[in-house]
């Protein structure tokens, strides 16, 4: 089997995600380090996944009611479907959640990569020689993903529980009409469900990167 960067890939092996050597402590905080790496990823993952499907959920049978596009319910459809339904004359303002949600997705990939990396070079080269320059590297990565994860996670947190979609361009009854079209989501955002659980998620992902 290969070697490659001093690391025998022969060391990789199912055993070894085996509670009793995952949690081991023959190692130095092995078994706390294996728990704040999987907290910190699967939380994370969670967020930006409920977050993802606030924007592009789809109905879970899209052949049912392929003609229907208020059944896909995502605030990125919303926007597009009520401003052709106008003419292009109404304007969907949901600009902030959209971009704070995809900031969230591209933040839970970054603690995913860095966070699982971590947790298989510590679960299968447990041993392994590392530089000084590679520790500074680790301990550089952990901070940035943690700083950007916090700067999510206030944003989410704070246009999620006081930002509200609106739709301009159009009198008020005229608004309502098309909102009838498309009447979910919401357009306050703390009224939709996955919005709500993305914060809490990105949260609950939070202390574990700093346990890092």
């Amino acid at each position: 089997m290969a070697v490659i960067w001093g690391l025998d890939l022969r060391e990789m092996q199912w055993a070894k995600f085996k509670s009793s050597y995952m949690f081991s402590k023959e190692y130095p905080y092995r078994p706390t380090k294996m728990i704040v790496y999987q907290l910190a990823m699967i939380w994370c993952v969670c967020s930006e996944s409920l977050g993802t499907a606030a924007l592009s959920r789809r109905p879970l049978l899209p052949h049912t009611f392929p003609a229907i596009p208020c059944c896909h319910r995502n605030y990125v459809d919303q926007q597009s479907f009520i401003e052709s339904q106008s003419n292009q004359l109404a304007k969907v303002y949901n600009d902030d959640f959209v971009g704070a949600a995809s900031y969230n997705i591209f933040v839970g990939v970054a603690v995913a990569t860095i966070f699982g990396a971590a947790f298989f070079f510590d679960l299968f080269w447990p041993e392994r020689y590392e530089t000084p320059a590679v520790k500074l590297a680790w301990k550089i990565s952990a901070v940035v993903v943690t700083v950007m994860l916090l700067g999510d996670a206030l944003t989410l947190t704070i246009i999620v529980a006081t930002k509200t979609a609106r739709i301009g361009g159009v009198e008020k009854e005229r608004a309502k009409e098309l909102l009838k079209l498309f009447e979910k989501p919401s357009l306050s955002y703390r009224k939709d469900a996955e919005a709500i659980a993305s914060v809490v998620f990105v949260w609950l992902g939070f202390p574990a990167t700093v346990g890092r």
